[in-house]
Parts: C-alpha cells; sequence; structure tokens
C-alpha cells in the first residue's frame, strides 16, 4: 500500500503537453482579467465606438493619446482581448499593419456614455471584480478554508479587509471602492431588463400592484410601468438609496425599508438579483417578509425571482459562466448561487406551497413562488 501511494500514473507525451497548455491557461487567465481591465481604464471599448465602429491600432494610440512607444504593447493587448471575444479583428489586403478592431456584444456594453434604450455599461462591474480588494480576498482563500470558526463563517472578503460589501462598512474601508461596487451592482443588475419585459409579459399583464424589492433607484420599476402602464410600482431600498431616487417617477413610489423586517404590500413581490448575496437562513427570512405581504394565489399572490438558475443545461460555457459568478459570492458575500433544487428547499422553508421556472434567460431563471 505505501508504495502504491508513492506511484502515479505518468500521461502519455501528448497528453503531457495538452496537461502543460491547459496549467499554463488555468494559470494565466487572471491576465485575461487584467487585460481587460486595462482595456476599459484605457477607454478602448469607448473610444472604438466614437471612431465609427472600427479602428485600427494605430487610430487607437491617436485617439487614446498613448505615447508612439507602446504601439506594438498595444497590437499584443489587443490580439489576446480579440481570441477572447472581446473585440473582433478584420484584416485588410495590407496584412496586420491595416487590422481593424470592431466592438463585440460583449465589448458593445462596456462602452461608456453611449445614449439606447436598456443600453446599461458594465465597466463599473469590470472595475469592481479585478479591483485590488476582491483579488486580495481571493488570495487568502486557502488561509479562510484552514480557520476553523463559528457559523456562520464570514467571507474571505470580510476575513481579510474587516468589512462586508455592500455594508455600511464598505465606505470605512474605501470610498472609491464602494461607490464602484455599487455602480457595478446597479449596471448588472438592470441589464436584459427589456428582455424580460419582452420575453416573459404574462408576468405582469395581469397585475395591478407590484413592490420591486432593493429596487435602487426605479429603473426596473420604471421599465415595467413603461410597458404596463396599469401596474402601479413600490420600490423598496434602503434610507440611502431611496434618498437618491428620483422624486417625480409616475406609477412608482418610494419606501425606505428593509425587506429583512417588512415588505410594502402587493399582488406580486419581485426579488432580481437580490438572492443570491445571502445565506440561506437569511434568504428564508426574505421570503417569508415576501408571503406576508402578497394575497392568496386565488386573489394572484405570487413572489417574483429572477435569479441564476445553475445548471449544465445551457451548455459548458453558460455553465463555468454561473459557477464563476458562485466563486464571486464565496470569496466576496456569504451568499452562493443555487440551482433548482436548492431554490425549491428554500421556497418550501419560506411556506410557499408551489413555484414554476417561467423561463430560462441566459445565465438566469425567471421564477414564479405561490403562497
Amino acid at each position: 500500500m505505501a508504495d502504491q501511494a508513492h506511484t502515479i500514473e505518468v500521461p502519455t507525451d501528448a497528453e503531457l503537453l495538452q496537461a502543460q497548455a491547459d496549467l499554463w491557461r488555468h494559470s494565466l487567465y487572471y491576465l485575461t482579467s487584467m487585460g481587460l481591465r486595462c482595456a476599459i481604464k484605457l477607454g478602448i471599448p469607448t473610444a472604438i465606438h466614437r471612431h465609427g465602429g472600427a479602428a485600427s491600432v494605430p487610430s487607437l494610440m491617436s485617439k487614446l493619446s498613448l505615447p508612439a512607444s507602446k504601439q506594438p504593447f498595444l497590437r499584443r493587448l489587443m490580439r489576446v482581448l480579440v481570441t477572447n471575444g472581446v473585440f473582433a479583428a478584420d484584416h485588410g489586403d495590407g496584412g496586420a499593419e491595416v487590422e481593424r478592431y470592431r466592438l463585440t456584444p460583449l465589448s458593445r456594453i462596456l462602452v461608456d456614455g453611449a445614449v439606447a434604450d436598456e443600453h446599461h455599461s458594465q465597466t463599473s462591474f469590470v472595475l469592481a471584480a479585478t479591483s485590488r480588494h476582491y483579488l486580495e480576498a481571493a488570495l487568502g482563500l486557502d488561509e479562510w478554508f484552514r480557520k476553523d470558526v463559528a457559523p456562520p463563517p464570514p467571507s474571505p472578503f470580510e476575513d481579510v479587509h474587516g468589512a462586508a460589501l455592500f455594508d455600511e462598512s464598505t465606505p470605512l474601508l474605501d470610498p472609491e471602492l464602494d461607490a464602484v461596487v455599487n455602480e457595478g451592482l446597479a449596471a448588472h443588475d438592470n441589464l436584459g431588463i427589456g428582455t424580460i419585459l419582452r420575453e416573459c409579459r404574462d408576468l405582469f399583464a395581469g397585475l395591478r400592484s407590484l413592490t420591486d424589492c432593493c429596487g435602487g433607484d426605479g429603473t426596473t420599476a420604471r421599465a415595467i410601468v413603461k410597458a404596463f402602464p396599469h401596474v402601479k410600482c413600490t420600490v423598496l431600498d434602503l434610507p440611502k438609496v431611496v434618498d437618491k431616487a428620483p422624486k417625480d417617477d409616475v406609477g412608482v413610489t418610494y419606501v425606505a425599508g428593509d425587506l429583512f423586517h417588512t415588505v410594502p404590500p402587493a399582488q406580486a413581490v419581485m426579488l432580481k438579483l437580490v438572492l443570491h448575496h445571502w445565506s440561506d437562513d437569511d434568504c428564508v427570512k426574505i421570503l417569508t417578509q415576501c408571503r406576508k405581504a402578497i394575497p392568496s394565489r386565488e386573489e394572484g399572490g405570487k413572489v417574483i425571482i429572477i435569479e441564476i438558475l445553475v445548471g449544465p443545461s445551457l451548455g459548458p460555457v453558460m455553465f463555468e459562466a454561473q459557477l464563476m459568478m458562485d466563486m464571486l459570492m464565496l470569496v466576496n458575500t456569504r451568499g452562493r448561487q443555487r440551482d433548482e433544487r436548492d431554490w425549491r428547499d428554500l421556497f418550501m422553508r419560506a411556506g410557499f406551497s408551489h413555484y414554476k421556472v417561467v423561463k430560462m434567460l441566459g445565465a438566469r431563471g425567471v421564477l414564479e413562488v405561490y403562497p
């Protein structure tokens, strides 16, 4: 047995070479993230957009006011980002010297300052995810696993920084981080509202009233009222958020409060990308308050949940994206992304009788939960 413990199967030559290449990729993925951060900080997506949608390296150098000595390095950066789908590249008859870079759907949502319906720039999300504070929390992950602490354990972010995200302690840690995290959260949450309203019209068609929990500045509520003027919307959020909300929204009422303690009554309550920040026990408390706020199922009462619904059925790329978002929660919050069984268990614990998955929209699921 001792000899067996010290032996190992030797890969074939082909397997060994592939394993080494895979190891390079996995060990160096962070450089793609840093390259993406660099492109955003330089303003490359916005520069390409303002250049008519396509730009060569020399054009970008001029547009971004970069020193001429950095031109070869910019081309190398763009090559990596093209390979990873951030940008696309066209080769003219003159070869690489006239290569022009175009925006892809990914880089279009990284353009700042553009005015268009449903355009929510995601630059702040990237800047938060690649921030020094997030990276330091991830670097402390092995030490966090070794610590034996009473449950519930703090997140690695809390453990390293002594502060929690989306908490009053965050601006004390770093006001700039707090600002970019909240901007990133709002942009992330508001992306795809139009898709939800178009693809899931039956969710709202028969409603008279709806409470949007953690509805922020009311972007989602305004979109619902615009598409369904008969729905009276209430936005519930913390006082510091409601204080900054628009004061003249027609059809939208703002209420300052805490969804752990009370939820304004309505025919439907919506939780859009909220629960993944919280532990299972906290989710049950939130869902219990939501159940108290709605009428019976016979009277149309329901809770609308819009969250990542983890599962491999959407293919390996989307599944990997879901798992990366779960790792983001593991490192930086006390929450997690959940599969359908996890969601069902939470609904039953909170006293609901039934639920259904209305539709999958990308990595997210739209669920109706009934009292």
